[in-house]
């Protein structure tokens, strides 16, 4: 099966993901809220069709998608999202997803 590299962002954290497709906002919301609160036991009780990946090329990117948070988008998140957007991603601001 295909799988499409995105970045996830969640205020000032975020993540390079590796899916089937960029999810929907509220499939955003669980795996930033997974990825971010680590529970006693691991998450395997959440079985997801998403994972985090810790090497890409950013022009492998395919999609974003921007959560509010608690904390800004950090400067080098935001240059890349700018990037990202120059070279026509799509990048999704939830607000743009409600």
């Amino acid at each position: 099966s295909v799988r499409v590299l995105g970045i996830l962002v969640h205020g000032d954290n975020h993540f390079i993901v590796e899916g089937p497709a960029a999810p929907d906002r509220e499939t955003a919301r669980r795996l930033a809220w997974r990825w971010e609160v680590p529970r006693l036991g691991g998450n395997a009780a959440e079985p997801t069709a998403w994972r985090i990946v810790t090497k890409a090329l950013r022009e492998n990117l395919e999609w974003a998608i921007v959560l509010p948070g608690d904390s800004e988008v950090t400067p080098a998140v935001r240059q890349l999202l700018d990037e990202l957007a120059a070279r026509g991603v799509d990048v999704a601001m939830t607000a743009d997803l409600e």
